[in-house]
């Protein structure tokens, strides 16, 4: 089964004012549907935008494990265990926030940063926080959330470029950037079905996610243009690509 919810039905957050722009894909803050609470293991995936010198100040978090990806600009990160780094694109930053912990998210550049942030529930609560940054991930190198039962893999793609969907009990997929099209794997001549339609595959754009329960022999495939038809960030005669994460659940 795969249900597809589409960017600009995210609940719209933040503080404008103070330049912070969140959208969320799940319940979140202010914001509660009882039917949109959580996915598997996965608990919020928020986009957030902040300005130069927007930031959060300091909050606590406690019991969840927060997966943190940017997409431009550079996120400076401090807690209260006494780390403090600066996140890029292409790294993969975890607080384990166990039993407790404070911390402050902050754009110190002159850019605009964008970050996807998810959270996801422990199997166990309680522990000692844990922080862990992995600079540059291929894609060729899934980010093993063991304390969560799940997986992280990062997907880039040119265009007409495939790549299969991880065969499991539970996947989420987020599109960062670029379009893509979700569909059955060479051979299969299956199709996908969606909370509102069937047919012989489903268009994703940035900011859609796609719920999979029971994967099996699914794949997606760089587009080119966003659904929408706009034009992609890449110039005239780039080819685009289109960027996605998968967490892939066990449980």
């Amino acid at each position: 089964m795969i249900f597809v919810r589409h960017a600009a039905e995210r609940y719209a957050g933040g503080d404008p004012a103070a330049g912070i722009e969140s959208l969320h894909a799940f319940s979140f803050g202010h914001f509660y549907d009882p039917d949109n609470l959580r996915f598997g293991a996965v608990l919020a995936c928020n986009e957030e935008r902040l300005a130069p010198g927007a930031g959060f100040d300091e909050h606590p978090h406690s019991h969840t494990e927060i997966v943190t990806w940017v997409v431009e600009g550079e996120l400076t990160h401090r807690d209260s265990a006494g780390h403090a780094t600066v996140v890029r694109a292409g790294d993969v930053q975890r607080l384990s926030s166990a039993g407790g912990v404070r911390h402050v998210e902050r754009n110190d550049g002159e850019r605009p940063l964008v970050f996807v942030q998810m959270w996801l529930a422990p199997l166990e609560p309680g522990g000692e926080p844990v922080y862990e940054i992995v600079r540059g991930i291929a894609d060729s190198t899934p980010y093993a959330l063991p304390q969560a039962g799940a997986m992280l893999h990062v997907r880039r793609l040119q265009e007409g470029e495939r790549s299969a969907v991880p065969d499991a009990r539970s996947v989420y997929v987020h599109v960062v950037r670029g379009g893509v099209r979700l569909d059955g794997g060479a051979g299969q001549g299956g199709s996908v079905g969606t909370d509102t339609d069937t047919g012989a595959g489903t268009e994703l754009g940035p900011g859609d996610s796609a719920r999979i329960t029971d994967a099996a022999g699914l794949e997606l495939t760089a587009t080119g243009l966003e659904p929408s038809g706009r034009d992609p960030a890449a110039g005239p005669g780039t080819p685009p690509s289109a960027e996605v994460l998968l967490w892939e659940m066990s449980g």
